[in-house]
């Protein structure tokens, strides 16, 4: 439930933590600017940087606990402190982001407001989708970043538009289930939305505006923003990087929106993200209650650390500690498909039976017969059995305590 005092107190929390980093710098004639990477990451030892390595290896072997964790990177101050690959990978390997990807549109609304293309966070959405002008226009975009809408919400979280051929087509179709701003669920749909929000606020594609408004300005080039089979810019999920460069993005929000000078998204929207609108949210499959607010979600929010994250549905995280400058990234074991455009080949035919786990281990068994073959056949993002979370989700609290004791004297 929104709770504006507490906010507030955990905002000046934030504030002061900051100003501490700030004044220590000062006390110390440190006047050395701050480190952005360049085509690669900059190195540094753990105790250059005063972190004990011994807290960094348990963060790391917290994380290799769970075998469908692919890859681990720690940043620290802009520097590259640590970084793990399970056997076959490599820094250069991709993983897919899922939900990560809403963190990263998301930013493109705060840039669309900061040129006057979008008026406000509370602007109606029925101003620039007129298909919305009916029951629906109430919503605002706020309550789209919020997943506050009141659309509706079935049981399978509209993961099934993941199916579809037509995304967006799909999001338009959904009605209005209850009151706006009063009830938190994650509906994919909301994301979905922000596709047509960008294309009409714009006039251009939402891929097409984060290369050139967000990615290419961070040197994170090489990537993969896939689409569904019609060409619509997925914005709910499925963006294919490395686990390096989807810590350039943490960077960028770690840094408030700032790299090295450039000013890419305003520091008020960093800030307003970064404020907690939720808390309390239970999950069916990680044992720690979290927060959210504007399409990332919170691993923690008290007086010794303010964690947010973006995540995805198997286990992909990008974790961001910003009074401390801390990016740490995971995904899981993946297996790249050629895009950006899906297409299911013969798995359009049988992919609206069943639920959403049911027909990937259909085409899993349909696969290991060699009826299909999943890497050829079709071209989506697809997460397996062996980059599925398990033991990542269950030591998640133990998994954040590790992170935040990282920046621990």
């Amino acid at each position: 439930m929104k709770n504006t005092i507490k906010a507030i107190t955990f905002n000046l929390v934030v504030l002061c933590s900051l100003l501490i980093s700030v004044i220590g710098k000062t006390q110390n004639n440190t006047t050395e600017p701050q480190e952005y990477p360049k085509e690669q990451w900059s190195l540094k030892d753990s105790g250059a940087l005063n972190i004990n390595q011994r807290k960094i290896d348990k963060l790391f072997d917290l994380s290799f606990s769970d075998l469908s964790t692919q890859a681990v990177v720690l940043i620290k101050d802009g520097f590259l402190v640590g970084e793990r690959y399970a056997e076959g990978y490599d820094e250069n390997s991709q993983g897919t982001s899922w939900s990560m990807a809403k963190s990263f549109y998301a930013a493109l609304i705060g840039i669309s407001i900061d040129r006057g293309e979008i008026d406000s966070l509370d602007s109606p959405v029925a101003k620039y989708l007129t298909y919305f002008n009916d029951e629906r226009r109430d919503i605002t975009i706020r309550h789209l970043l919020d997943m506050t809408s009141g659309l509706e919400m079935p049981d399978h979280e509209h993961e099934n538009m993941f199916f579809a051929a037509d995304h967006l087509e799909y999001a338009k179709g959904v009605g209005v289930e209850k009151k706006a701003g009063l009830v938190f669920e994650y509906n994919n749909v909301n994301s979905m939305l922000l596709a047509d929000i960008l294309q009409q606020a714009t006039g251009q594609a939402a891929d097409v505006l984060l290369r050139e408004r967000i990615l290419n300005k961070i040197g994170l080039t090489d990537v993969t923003l896939w689409q569904d089979s019609v060409g619509n810019p997925l914005t709910y999920c499925c963006i294919d990087t490395s686990a390096r460069q989807y810590s350039r993005f943490g960077l960028l929000f770690a840094r408030d929106g700032n790299w090295n000078g450039d000013q890419i998204i305003s520091a008020d929207y960093v800030n307003e993200t970064f404020t907690q609108v939720w808390d309390n949210i239970g999950s069916g499959t990680i044992t720690q209650k979290r927060g959210y607010s504007m399409h990332w979600w919170v691993s923690r929010y008290d007086d010794q650390s303010v964690i947010f994250n973006a995540s995805g549905k198997f286990g992909q995280y990008i974790f961001v500690d910003r009074a401390n400058d801390i990016i740490f990234t995971r995904i899981t074991k993946y297996h790249p498909q050629e895009g950006p455009r899906q297409d299911w080949g013969l798995l359009k035919y049988i992919n609206w039976i069943g639920s959403v786990d049911f027909r990937i281990g259909l085409a899993e068994f349909l696969d290991s017969v060699g009826l299909i073959k999943i890497e050829g056949d079709i071209k989506t993002p697809v997460t397996l059995a062996d980059g599925t979370s398990k033991e990542f989700f269950t030591d998640y609290q133990a998994i954040i305590d590790a992170l935040v004791d990282v920046s621990q004297p």
